[in-house]
């Protein structure tokens, strides 16, 4: 399959002091948290493909989850025009040419054919832990959503070396402390052999070959909805060729190298 790459990178982690190390945020203006790059219109093809092939693989969304999808479908929805769609309100036309319905009975598999964004929506759980209680995943990274499902976020980082007890005590004061109408941004970056959609179960570990031909950045935003106070958390992945990088952002990574993955 031919792989879908974007042109350039318009967001390098790496490049950036302030996201360059664990957790990395960094306030972000609420006219940027949705993005559409160059690679629209081949990353929505393949996300109509697996939204249609296999929902339940890349959705999920929990009874007591299900107003806060209801409010981030409203909240969405006004941003499409602004982003070149156009909607008659019964459907959407994307940049691409492409009409979706417009059916609030399915919130988040409805916004997983407008936007190139994954969407997750995080509530407190009963212990305090944030816990991940919908979401619309089609380019997960090397991980699962049925494993992921309903899991409070120390659960969901449990394999990643990195994520330790410090960070977690700082991603659970993120979580707590975002403020409706002030997004926040982070970002990851790894080298990659995989495609978009690259699920891993824990089981299988992360493979790793001798080519590593792509960088994949995930541009990943936190927002605050201020009615069922649930937290949205937004990613949107690039994938590149190292030569598509600009000669800053390419000298900054021989400076701080990025780990591999698959």
């Amino acid at each position: 399959m031919t792989p879908v790459l974007q042109s350039s990178l318009p967001f390098a982690p790496w490049a950036d002091p302030r996201t360059r190390r664990l957790p990395g945020i960094v306030p972000l203006d609420m006219a940027d948290w949705i993005d559409i790059d160059d690679a629209h219109a081949g990353q929505m093809a393949l996300r109509d493909a697996l939204i249609a092939q296999s929902p339940g693989a890349v959705h999920a969304l929990s009874p007591g989850a299900r107003a806060a999808a209801d409010e981030l479908y409203a909240m969405m929805l006004p941003l499409l025009p602004g982003l070149g769609f156009r909607l008659d309100g019964a459907s959407a036309l994307r940049p691409d040419g492409v009409r979706v319905p417009l059916d609030p009975g399915q919130p988040l598999l409805t916004l997983g054919r407008l936007v190139q964004e994954d969407l997750c929506l995080m509530l407190p759980g009963p212990g305090g832990e944030h816990v991940l209680a919908g979401a619309i995943l089609c380019f997960p990274a090397g991980w699962t959503l049925a494993e992921k499902f309903g899991q409070p976020m120390g659960r969901i980082h449990l394999p990643v070396a990195i994520y330790t007890e410090d960070v977690a005590r700082r991603v659970q004061r993120l979580l707590d402390g975002v403020q409706p109408g002030r997004p926040l941004l982070r970002g990851t970056a790894h080298h990659s052999d995989a495609p978009l959609h690259n699920p891993r179960t824990e089981a299988m570990g992360r493979a790793i070959s001798g080519d590593l031909p792509f960088l994949r950045v995930e541009r990943q935003c936190l927002l605050r909805l201020p009615q069922t106070r649930a937290v949205a958390f937004t990613i949107h992945t690039y994938v590149v060729r190292p030569e598509a990088l600009g000669a800053e952002q390419a000298a900054l990574l021989r400076q701080f190298p990025i780990r591999h993955a698959a």
